[in-house]
């Protein structure tokens, strides 16, 4: 059996372009073809409570400015389209992106996708072109609601949300902090869902040192293993379906498969049952439609 070395080598690959991968998991999640997922309801609409994210379609790996690289050179439209037909084949029916991959989701459905699509955004000027496209819900853009929080600003969300309803889709609020959460509930607004990502990956310098005390700070983002129940506690408290997503901390926990499964039952048994999660998928290297949606039935149906 050749050593990992030998196996990069032959490959041609590096170390940090594999923990963009689960290349880990192996081979435990067999193809299955045409089998529902666990749904959520979702308006008038159904949708799988595994969602394709888009991160890594539009090389934004969180990793490396190489790990976006290798995204950005396997990612073709092309690709894109059959990784997403894959997705459809193992019973994920919605895909997360926003107004960039308007026309790559005409020409899925076009070729006979039947895909929903949910976008994220903070411009109301995109919002003719998502309708135009068949989009069924906007979320307002997670680093843009967090920002406008932090500065005391939070209540301009509330036009957008307004607008999102009045061309007709879904209104939601995507964000990395689980106070953001707890507070939009509060104001009574009218919307219909969160993006709740799992990690609060963009702390400053200052709230980190605060947080961490005089431990050293790691460069880069940061992802502490305490997050997670945070945001966690936050959506089981809120009243809407909540959408989880940066549940493998951006491909930090890809890299065993153990790390993997734990992310996906934690997650599960810690939403609640009309809660979903949003996943990027990289299958360049293996089937991880098959392998999320494998995951996803084993612990999504044991929570409810």
């Amino acid at each position: 059996m050749p050593s990992r070395r030998e196996f990069l080598q032959a490959a041609g690959m590096t170390p940090t372009v594999l923990l963009a991968t689960h290349l880990t998991r192996g081979a435990s999640a067999a193809p299955t073809e045409g089998a529902a997922l666990p749904q959520i309801t979702f308006g008038k609409h159904r949708l799988s409570r595994l969602i394709c994210g888009s991160n890594c379609f539009h090389a934004g790996s969180h990793l490396s400015v190489f790990v976006n690289r290798e995204m950005r050179s396997y990612y073709t439209p092309e690709q894109v389209l059959k990784t997403l037909t894959r997705c459809q084949q193992v019973g994920i029916n919605t895909w997360q992106s926003g107004v960039g991959h308007c026309d790559l989701y005409r020409r899925l459905v076009d070729q006979g996708g039947r895909m929903h699509f949910l976008a994220l955004e903070a411009d109301p000027a995109t919002l003719p072109r998502l309708v135009q496209a068949g989009c069924i819900g906007v979320a307002h853009h997670g680093e843009v609601t967090d920002q406008l929080y932090k500065r005391g600003q939070i209540d301009k969300i509330a036009d957008f949300l307004k607008r999102v309803h009045d061309a007709g889709l879904m209104a939601g609020v995507s964000t990395h902090i689980p106070a953001v959460v707890d507070t939009v509930e509060s104001k009574g607004w009218e919307l219909d869902y969160y993006m709740t990502c799992v990690y609060e990956r963009h702390r400053t310098q200052a709230e980190l040192e605060k947080l961490l005390g005089q431990a050293p700070i790691p460069v880069g983002e940061v992802y502490l293993t305490q997050d997670p129940p945070r945001m966690f506690k936050a959506i089981r408290q809120s009243k809407r379906p909540c959408l989880a997503f940066k549940i493998l901390a951006a491909g930090r926990l890809s890299d065993r498969k153990e790390w993997v499964e734990q992310a996906f039952r934690q997650t599960f048994q810690s939403i609640k049952p009309d809660d979903a999660v949003i996943v990027g998928i990289y299958d360049r290297y293996e089937d991880q439609p098959a392998e999320d949606a494998a995951l996803t039935r084993r612990f999504a149906a044991a929570s409810g």
